[in-house]
């Protein structure tokens, strides 16, 4: 794939449109495209959760083998990530076109209505207006001191991917982590030191969870992580990895005060009908009675920061 040509994802079954739509992008020898091309929506999902996926922009057919209309652009929309949806449609199919802009994609066109230069313009300023607006969005869902999802931003998206875990019938972890000892950090080393912690705290998540997995930070001290298709047997394997993490972080020379998470850690099926929200507040309490626990165990040890 050109590494200037844009990547676009083709969703099409029927090896006619595709081959057109192929040629319409590759129209006059143009290189600004570079198509990869899948027939159902099940490959289309695999292709945009592959790690480094590259898509700016999707070409997505409503009617395919495993999906078909709204549920096609839903569950498309789910997994899309930064990329652009536009929707081809069948002649007729016009207010289908336009409830599908309400579900998440950019464009919509007829096939069969638009040439060459017209589905190359429709897919640039598809791009540019999906852009301006994932800007305006991650202003409103981002945390401005690490970088990830705020407490909105992560709810928005957490329930897209819920919905996702249902529907494919996957498990999933909800991790509640408030960040040990913050109040401590502040008043010994002061606020900016708190927020060197926060940081800190942030990349060790980042760190140790998969850039598919949803990472936030809900307030001050407490951040929030959705591991699609993991299980209880996966919880092991993950507070091994979060304990290197903080215990390589903690080894560094000249280090004041360590860098500790109190965890809740909740494990769902995907007969689990609970809202993101009550899973929140469940891993929440769980994380409670980690900090309880650690507490007991350190009880009033001298010199020791508090929780």
């Amino acid at each position: 794939m050109s590494g200037d040509a844009i990547p676009v994802l083709l969703v099409e079954d029927n090896p006619g449109d595709a081959r057109l739509m192929t040629e319409m992008l590759k129209e006059g020898g143009s290189a600004e495209f570079a198509l990869t091309h899948v027939s159902t929506v099940k490959a289309a999902v695999d292709a945009l959760a592959a790690p480094g996926a590259p898509f700016q922009a999707i070409l997505l057919d409503l009617s395919l083998p495993d999906e078909h209309g709204l549920d096609t652009i839903r569950r498309v929309v789910a997994v899309a990530n930064r990329s652009v949806v536009v929707v081809m449609t069948g002649a007729g199919d016009e207010e289908l076109g336009l409830s599908a802009m309400q579900e998440g994609a950019q464009d919509y066109f007829v096939k069969g209505s638009v040439d060459g230069p017209g589905l190359r313009r429709a897919l640039r300023y598809a791009i540019q207006r999906g852009g301006k607006q994932q800007q305006l969005q991650n202003e409103s869902i981002k945390d401005d001191l690490t970088g990830l999802n705020n407490r909105r931003g992560f709810l928005l998206h957490a329930e897209q991917l819920l919905r996702t875990a249902r529907r494919e019938r996957t498990g999933f972890l909800i991790l509640f982590l408030d960040l040990d000892g913050l109040k401590f950090i502040n008043d010994t080393y002061g606020h900016a030191e708190g927020n060197k912690a926060i940081t800190e705290a942030a990349d060790v998540l980042r760190s140790c969870f998969r850039s598919s997995d949803l990472l936030a930070r809900l307030s001050g001290d407490e951040f929030a992580a959705l591991a699609m298709h993991s299980t209880a047997t996966a919880e092991a394997a993950l507070r091994t990895r979060l304990d290197q993490l903080l215990a390589a972080v903690n080894a560094k020379p000249n280090r004041t005060y360590p860098l500790g998470f109190s965890v809740g850690m909740l494990a769902c099926g995907p007969n689990d009908d609970h809202s993101m929200e009550n899973l929140l507040a469940q891993a929440d309490a769980l994380m409670y009675e980690d900090k309880r626990r650690k507490r007991a165990v350190r009880g009033a040890a001298p010199g020791s920061a508090a929780l």
